[in-house]
């Protein structure tokens, strides 16, 4: 029982920096397997079945815009955050940051 607890808290702290992270990798057009990739090198694995809901969403939002490519053998749609998203990502880095700072303080240390 206490494992799934554990589990469940983790997977929703867990939510919520995915939406950051996939944004974070969205300046410049990646289509969905790449992105998977370059979020694993970095330190953030995603399954595709959670990204590709969560693009769609992300995109309803405005926060991306996509376009299908269609010159090589197979067709991929290309992902890039928007004006908008912009706007939005840099005001959730800050926020981000905050967080960060503040949880620092309050955990810091406390292993």
């Amino acid at each position: 029982m206490e494992k799934d607890l554990v589990e469940s808290l983790l997977s929703e702290l867990r939510r919520g920096t995915l939406i950051l992270g996939v944004l974070s990798q969205l300046d410049e057009s990646r289509y969905g397997y790449a992105l998977i990739q370059s979020l694993e090198e970095k330190g953030m694995s995603i399954d595709a079945n959670t990204l590709y809901p969560l693009l769609r969403r992300l995109e309803k939002q405005e926060l991306l815009c996509s376009e299908w490519n269609t010159e090589e053998a197979k067709p991929r749609k290309y992902y890039k955050r928007t004006e908008y998203g912009d706007t939005v990502y840099k005001i959730m880095i800050e926020q981000w940051n905050k967080i960060s700072e503040g949880m620092a303080g309050l955990i810091g240390g406390n292993e």
